[in-house]
């Protein structure tokens, strides 16, 4: 093997393994522009769109321990995008790409929390809400309670004839 391919093996096992989650698409039919724009949106996401031969991905698949079933997704154009943090926002950018490639483009599966899912299961994470959705819903249900309360002392004052009397001067 050339040197220059024995570099880019290295590099695309090197990301297989250290990433977080894993996803294969078939890109076939796709233009460069919208590669281009769905590796943009990656690259928000802490991701990378890899496009190699497939027998590098394979090479990768095996180091890193994936059984030998995910190798009959490495057939036709494959690319793999792989990276670190929240998986459901790179799955719904991977899900928006396929989409706007009016059927050129699919996902194939995905390597996530270190199990093989098909792609019906990377549709279903796409629709997750995402970590920062999750957060801000808690944050309001925390909130609810005191926002609640100082309501109701709020009404409790205008009731009651809101801010107490003055005082009336004191008798020498």
């Amino acid at each position: 093997m050339r040197i220059e391919k024995v570099a880019i093996l290295d590099e695309v096992v090197a990301r297989v393994k250290d990433s977080d989650y894993c996803f294969i698409i078939d890109h076939g039919g796709v233009t460069v522009a919208q590669l281009a724009k769905l590796r943009a949106a990656l690259g928000d996401l802490d991701s990378r769109l890899l496009v190699v031969k497939n027998t590098f991905i394979a090479r990768a698949g095996k180091e890193k321990g994936w059984s030998e079933e995910v190798n009959a997704m490495f057939t036709g154009k494959t690319a793999v995008v792989t990276g670190h943090g929240d998986p459901t926002a790179v799955a719904k950018a991977i899900m928006e790409f396929v989409k706007d490639s009016a059927g050129k483009a699919a996902v194939k599966g995905a390597d996530y929390d270190n199990k093989i899912v098909d792609a019906a299961m990377v549709e279903a994470l796409s629709k997750v809400p995402g970590k920062n959705e999750l957060r801000a819903t808690l944050l309001m249900l925390l909130k609810e309670p005191a926002t609640r309360l100082a309501r109701v002392l709020s009404e409790k004052a205008k009731k009651e004839g809101g801010a107490p009397a003055e005082e009336a001067p004191a008798q020498a």
